[in-house]
């Protein structure tokens, strides 16, 4: 049998910085701390120069010919590219599809309790998935299930559109929501869902459980 491999306790090498003398090029294009072009020089120049300014000499382009340095705060600009990479992680939430769960003959707490976890998936920007779930001979009720869910998409109208109308999915009814784009204009005359247009009233989707 090969012998086992030995476990490394040694740190990482962490990846230093090319600044100040771990720059080993010997002729640098220098860019000073406003901009402004110093032209190629030398290295120790451009160190000296730095050392003037009681600043960093730092590579930003190893490929170019000769190397680009600037003379810069190293320490401040470091803090600044942190701070853009963690407001930059902030912003790029990954989009979610969080369920909810009802019966068609949900009571009115419940139903509450329902619209308030939709109110905070689609307020962190998450999609909300809608689900009515039949069981047994519950499912001859797919009318009073959609009037239930067009309920809850009037409900959270301010802060949802509907991306997916209610559908039958097997023994569910489902409906999706995402987090509104555009502020909600308000209409005159609130139009008809298609299961009310059928004669079916939104009362009729919350009996209570007998």
């Amino acid at each position: 049998m090969p012998p086992r491999p030995r476990f490394d306790r040694r740190a990482p090498v962490r990846e230093l910085p090319n600044i100040n003398e771990r720059i080993a090029y010997p002729q640098l294009r220098v860019v000073d701390a406003d901009g402004s072009q110093l032209g190629v020089i030398t290295r120790e120049a451009a160190l000296e120069v730095a050392k003037e300014r009681d600043l960093d000499l730092v590579l930003v382009s190893e490929k170019a010919d000769p190397p680009v340095c600037r003379i810069m705060d190293y320490g401040k600009y470091k803090f600044e590219q942190e701070k853009k990479a963690k407001e930059a992680k902030k912003k790029s939430h990954q989009t979610e599809v969080k369920e909810v769960k009802m019966r068609y003959k949900i009571d009115q707490h419940d139903y509450d309790v329902r619209i308030g976890q939709a109110s905070r998936f689609l307020k962190a920007g998450d999609k909300v998935k809608c689900t009515v779930i039949f069981r047994g001979r519950e499912i001859q009720h797919t009318a009073l299930a959609e009037v239930l869910l067009y309920r809850m998409a009037k409900d959270l109208e301010a802060a949802a559109e509907v991306q997916q109308q209610p559908k039958r999915e097997g023994r569910n009814m489902i409906m999706f929501l995402s987090p509104r784009k555009t502020a909600l204009v308000s209409k005159t005359a609130p139009a008809r869902s298609k299961a009310e247009s059928a004669g079916v009233t939104p009362s009729t989707a919350t009996p209570n459980e007998g």
